[in-house]
């Protein structure tokens, strides 16, 4: 007997509309207004059109720096996590001790927390330790929760992961390094690359945690959060937000790719 597939009512499909259009519009008028003639003001509709903030952006020097800073924070941050990550990973989903479930929850828990508790208590713990805030504050502040997206995929795969390919491959000969090398590593790449492409989404667009542990430093999110505040080129802030939100969306898509299928998701639950 042939299934068929059942249309939306008329009303859910407004609901989604709706819902889609209250989420997107926003980020359509940031497009918009980095073309607006207009320096000081949002008008709208908007007096005039003009592409000459594109230049403008691309000529000023303070936002290459907080470009470079961020771009530093999230390479290094999602470096760290994907390390730590892929091990605390390996070590929960593969061991059998006391206090597993606690383990997990503790490493989950940075991301589940307010990002102001988080940024809070790593300044306390920087000023407790005496360590003068810098580019590594910032990275040891995204780190932590960059972590918890790279264990989220690598666990719910290793989980998933027959332990019969280890046990074949450790009765085979293979050492500890040769079968995560060549029978761990591979089953588990779609879901390491996703983790770590959301880590540096994440990070490069992060404000809270950063605003707590940058010191005097100004990554592009706090050099976009100082401008808005200034009623000089406000069109060059929206310029940059048109840029981060390419630069984010790119490695969030892909991401999604690589795990949208069921036996490649690995960040289910999240």
């Amino acid at each position: 007997m042939r299934s068929r597939t059942q249309r939306a009512p008329l009303g859910l499909k407004l609901a989604a509309a709706a819902g889609l259009a209250f989420l997107h519009l926003p980020l359509l008028l940031i497009f918009l207004y980095a073309f607006t003639t207009e320096e000081k003001s949002y008008q709208f509709p908007p007096p005039g059109l003009t592409a000459k903030w594109f230049a403008v952006a691309w000529g000023r020097d303070d936002i290459w720096q907080a470009l470079s800073l961020s771009v530093q924070v999230a390479a290094i941050s999602t470096l760290i996590a994907m390390l730590l990550g892929t091990l605390a990973a390996g070590a929960v989903a593969r061991s059998r001790f006391f206090g597993r479930e606690t383990v997990s929850l503790l490493i989950i828990l940075p991301i589940a927390l307010p990002g102001i508790i988080t940024g809070i208590a790593l300044r306390s713990a920087f000023s407790l330790a005496e360590i003068p805030f810098s580019f590594w504050t910032i990275v040891l502040g995204h780190a932590t929760f960059c972590v918890v997206v790279v264990y989220n995929n690598a666990v719910a795969r290793l989980r998933r992961a027959s332990g019969s390919l280890i046990e074949a491959s450790m009765d085979l000969g293979a050492d500890g390094f040769q079968t995560f090398r060549l029978v761990i590593l591979p089953n588990m790449a779609t879901a390491l690359l996703a983790g770590g492409m959301l880590a540096f989404a994440l990070s490069f667009d992060e404000v809270i945690v950063t605003t707590f542990t940058a010191g005097q430093q100004s990554t592009l999110p706090i050099w976009m959060l100082t401008e808005l505040v200034r009623p000089r080129q406000r069109p060059v802030t929206n310029v940059v937000a048109v840029f981060v939100i390419a630069v984010t969306f790119i490695p969030i898509l892909a991401a999604y790719y690589l795990t949208r299928e069921g036996q490649h998701s690995g960040g289910e639950g999240k």
